[in-house]
C-alpha cells in the first residue's frame, strides 16, 4: 500500500492545473450564476463538525434557494428527520459548500462560503409551503463559484442511465438491517403517501 502523506508527493502525481480551472472562479454570484442557481431544485449541503463532515440533500418544489443578493444565499430548512446535523454544523463551523444540479444539465455549480442560520421572522417567514413555514435559514455568503466541468455526470451517465435502481435496497430494507423485526414491505409500500403531509 501506498499512502500520500505530503502535498509534495501528491503534485508530484498530477500534471498543473487546467489554467481555466482557476481562472473560472468568481467571488460573487454573476448574471449567469444567478441563473443557473435559480434553475436548480436540488442540491446538496456538506458542512463540517468536531463529529466529522456531513453531507446532506435538500430539494424543493421550485428553486431551492433563494439569492438574496450576489453574496448571499437563503437556504430554508425544510421537515426532515430532525437529526440537524448539518445545522448542528454550521452552528460549531461556518464552513459550507453547496453542490447545485440540474436535471439534464453536464454541469454541476459549486458554491463556498460561510453559513448561519437564521430562525427570525423575516427569514422564515418569507417561505411559505402549503401553509407551512421552515424553523430556520441557513444564511451563506458566497466565498467563491463555479462550475464544475461535466466529465463526471458525462462518465456516470447520471441522466442518461435507466434501470439502475431495479433490485437496490429501499429505505425500510435499510431500516430493518438495524433493528429486526422491523416491517419494511409495509414502510415502503406507503411512504411516497405518508411523506405527502410531511414535506414542509
Amino acid at each position: 500500500m501506498r499512502l500520500i502523506n505530503s502535498i509534495t508527493e501528491l503534485e508530484a502525481l498530477y500534471e498543473a492545473a487546467v489554467p481555466l480551472s482557476l481562472t473560472k472562479v468568481t467571488k460573487v454570484l454573476t448574471p449567469l450564476y444567478q441563473r443557473w442557481i435559480s434553475a436548480a431544485r436540488f442540491c446538496v449541503v456538506s458542512t463540517i463538525g468536531p463529529e466529522g463532515a456531513d453531507g446532506s440533500p435538500r430539494g424543493d418544489n421550485g428553486p431551492v434557494v433563494r439569492i438574496v443578493d450576489d453574496r448571499t444565499l437563503w437556504l430554508p430548512d425544510w421537515r426532515g428527520n430532525n437529526r440537524i446535523d448539518t445545522l448542528r454544523n454550521i452552528v460549531r463551523d461556518g464552513r459550507v459548500a453547496l453542490m447545485f444540479m440540474v436535471p439534464g444539465c453536464n454541469n454541476v455549480v459549486r458554491v463556498n462560503g460561510r453559513a448561519a442560520l437564521r430562525a427570525d421572522e423575516d427569514a422564515t417567514g418569507s417561505f411559505e409551503q402549503k401553509g407551512c413555514h421552515p424553523r430556520s435559514v441557513i444564511e451563506v455568503r458566497v466565498e467563491e463559484a463555479y462550475f464544475q466541468c461535466a466529465k463526471a455526470v458525462m462518465r456516470s451517465g447520471l441522466w442518461t442511465r435507466s434501470g439502475d435502481a431495479e433490485g437496490l435496497p429501499k429505505a425500510g430494507e435499510f431500516l430493518r438491517e438495524q433493528e429486526a423485526g422491523f416491517d419494511a414491505e409495509t414502510y415502503d409500500a406507503g411512504y411516497a403517501e405518508n411523506a405527502k403531509d410531511r414535506m414542509w
